[in-house]
């Protein structure tokens, strides 16, 4: 990888891992359905500007239907669950067990598409499990109802990202990537409107607040999503996925720094288990 890919990777990894945080500032204030309503919209307002000035809105009418589901199964569903482990989490647990996205997509394309799974595959699928028991077993936080709600809120969060892909490999294979990226953002606002007017806070949130959403909007959402399909276009896909591995660290990191979260052995231990299966599933040869 280049020196300007490889920091464009790190750039990326660094806006979805600080994205854990931001939700971390805004949804115990703003509630989750408002903070990630807001997220959506305004991103998709920024990257649709982006495609009226680049012309790559040509697809949005005739495919509005499919931009509409992978918004649903690419945001409006992830992000809404992920703002709920991280309200029962933190940012660094939650980031962490999103991390398993490759492994529910090895699993979603191997029943969808018919993709074998190898020893090297289920070797990786395993260790995996054993990762998400460590980190939530042995986690910093005590085990309680909340605790195991944000677990599996996060978990289903990231089978739905493994959905996604798949529908995506298979249904936009021929669109360009930032297309594809402005249509899914718009289906999600289309989809998020109704729940925007009907979960408005009734406190005026602080400046600090308001700065985390739109930061959250534009630089974790808009700016990453056409940083990511920059460095898939100069670097390659298998490349800019190995941003999976980067991000739970960057995350853990400012949540550990900006926000004291707890680290414990345990939660380190989960990190290397979970990394090493993601690892174990990106490097087999079909």
């Amino acid at each position: 990888m280049k020196p300007i890919d490889l920091a464009r990777l790190f750039l990326l990894a660094a806006l979805w891992g600080s994205s854990y945080l931001f939700i971390r500032i805004t949804a115990p204030v703003l509630g989750v359905f408002f903070t990630i309503s807001l997220r959506v919209i305004i991103a998709a307002c920024a990257l649709g500007l982006y495609g009226v000035l680049a012309q790559q809105l040509s697809t949005l009418k005739t495919r509005w239907l499919s931009y509409l589901l992978l918004g649903l199964l690419n945001n409006v569903i992830p992000f809404i669950l992920i703002a709920i482990a991280i309200v029962n989490l933190n940012a660094s647990i939650a980031a962490i067990l999103n991390a398993t996205t490759p492994l529910f997509t090895a699993i979603v394309a191997a029943i969808w598409l018919k993709e074998p799974l190898n020893k090297r595959k289920i070797v990786g699928l395993l260790l995996g499990i054993v990762g998400v028991a460590i980190l939530v077993g042995w986690s910093p936080l005590l085990l309680s109802l909340s605790v195991i709600l944000g677990g599996l809120s996060a978990l289903i969060a990231a089978l739905f990202y493994g959905i996604a892909a798949v529908y995506a490999r298979r249904r936009f294979r021929h669109n360009r990537a930032t297309e594809t990226a402005i249509g899914q953002l718009v289906g999600s606002s289309v989809l998020l409107i109704p729940v925007t007017f009907t979960s408005i806070p009734n406190t005026v949130p602080s400046t600090e607040v308001i700065l985390a959403v739109i930061t959250l909007a534009i630089a974790c959402t808009a700016f990453a999503y056409l940083l990511y399909f920059q460095l898939i276009a100069k670097a390659g896909a298998t490349q800019a996925a190995t941003v999976t591995f980067l991000i739970p660290v960057f995350s853990l990191l400012f949540g550990k720094t900006l926000l004291g979260e707890p680290v414990n052995f345990g939660l380190i231990i989960g990190l290397i288990t979970i990394l090493l299966s993601i690892w174990l599933v990106f490097n087999t040869k079909h």
